[in-house]
C-alpha cells in the first residue's frame, strides 16, 4: 500500500496483533440468541453511530466489513429500502458496527470515525458503492485517498485518520469480542434483537424477523433515522490500519470469512 516508513512501524505492529486475533472457538449458528445487554456494550471504547430512534422497538445491529463484497450487497442495494420501512418510521434502531478482517477494512472505518457522527455512514455507504474500485486496486492506499478526497478529506487529514493507533486498538477489541463473545463467524452477520441472522439477507428475509417483534400498536413516526446523505466531511484524526496484502474477501458464498490471511506491508524506500 506504499506507506512511509514511520505508518509502516506502526501498521506493521497492528497487523501483528490483528493476526493473532484468531477465528471464534464456537461459532454462533443462524437463529442463535445472543446477550443483548453485551451486544450492547461494544469493547474497545469505539462509540456505536446509532441510525434511528433510540426508542425503536427493535435493534439491529451488523457487523459489517467493507471489502466484503455482500456487504458491499446489502448496503447499496438493501439498506436504502431497509432505512425507509424501519428506521424512517421508528421501528428499527440500526448500528453499523466495524468487523476489521485487513488493513483496508481498518482504514475505511477510521475515515468514517475521522468524519464525524454526522458522516459516519455516508463515508461507509460511499466505500461501499466503489469497492470494486478502491479494493481491487494495485495501488489501493491512493485510490482510498481520491475518494476521501471527495468526501472533504485533505492529505493531511487522511493521514492523521490512518495513524491513530488508539482507534485501530479499539476497532481490534472489537473484533475479538465479536468471535469470542458472539460467535461471529463472517460479515455481514446481524443481530435482531440479539437474534443471530448469519449472511446475506434481503429486505422481505429481514422483514420476517423484524415484523413480529413491533407492536401491534405501534405507531410509525416519519424522519426518525439519523442517516446523511452523501455529503462533504470534516475529517478529525482517526486510527492506524493493520498492514496486509488481502485487498478483497474471497468471493462466492453467503458470507466473507471473518479471518482472512494477513501479512505485514513492505515499507517503501
Amino acid at each position: 500500500m506504499n506507506f512511509n516508513r514511520r505508518d509502516t512501524l506502526i501498521l506493521a505492529a497492528a497487523a501483528s496483533a490483528l493476526s493473532l486475533c484468531g477465528v471464534a472457538t464456537a461459532s454462533a449458528a443462524e437463529g442463535d440468541m445472543v446477550d443483548v445487554a453485551k451486544l450492547l456494550a461494544p469493547a474497545g471504547g469505539v462509540a456505536d453511530h446509532v441510525m434511528g430512534s433510540e426508542t425503536a422497538p427493535v435493534t439491529v445491529i451488523e457487523y459489517a466489513s467493507p471489502t466484503c463484497p455482500h456487504c458491499a450487497t446489502f448496503s447499496n442495494d438493501v439498506l436504502p429500502g431497509f432505512i425507509e420501512s424501519y428506521v424512517d418510521t421508528g421501528k428499527v434502531k440500526l448500528i453499523v458496527r466495524p468487523f476489521v478482517r485487513n488493513v483496508l477494512d481498518a482504514a475505511v472505518f477510521m475515515l468514517a470515525e475521522a468524519s464525524g457522527p454526522t458522516n459516519y455512514h455516508n463515508v461507509l455507504s460511499t466505500y461501499f458503492k466503489t469497492q470494486t474500485t478502491w479494493a481491487s486496486s494495485q495501488t489501493p492506499r491512493d485510490a482510498i485517498l481520491e475518494i476521501a478526497k471527495q468526501l472533504g478529506f485533505t492529505q493531511e487529514t487522511f493521514d492523521a485518520a490512518l495513524t491513530n493507533q488508539e482507534l485501530f486498538t479499539g476497532m481490534e477489541a472489537l473484533r475479538e469480542q465479536a468471535l469470542d463473545e458472539f460467535g461471529l463467524a463472517g460479515t455481514p452477520t446481524f443481530y435482531v434483537n440479539g437474534k443471530t441472522l448469519t449472511g446475506d439477507k434481503t429486505l422481505e428475509q429481514l422483514a420476517a424477523e423484524i415484523d413480529p417483534l413491533v407492536p401491534a400498536d405501534f405507531v410509525a413516526t416519519t424522519g426518525a433515522a439519523t442517516t446523511a446523505a452523501p455529503a462533504a466531511a470534516e475529517p478529525a484524526a482517526a486510527p492506524a490500519p493493520a498492514a496486509t496484502t488481502d485487498a478483497m474477501s474471497p468471493a462466492g458464498g453467503a458470507m466473507a470469512p471473518a479471518d482472512p490471511a494477513a501479512t505485514p506491508a513492505t515499507p517503501a524506500q
